[in-house]
């Protein structure tokens, strides 16, 4: 169980990680530099965003 879950975990923040680099080059362009720890909650929300939007559920 705990190894389940620190592999859900590592592949989570692999998952996470092109949000959250990209969102670190925005905002290090116009001044706040933040690490990657910083950006992660965002980061998460515009991954589900993202893979939300560009799933196949149509009406």
């Amino acid at each position: 169980m705990v190894r389940g879950l620190l592999f859900a975990l590592i592949v989570f923040l692999i998952a996470t990680f092109p949000a959250n680099w990209l969102l670190m080059l925005f905002l290090g362009n116009i001044g706040m530099e933040l690490s990657y720890w910083a950006t992660l909650p965002l980061g998460i929300l515009v991954s589900a965003l993202l893979a939300g939007s560009s799933s196949n559920a149509g009406p």
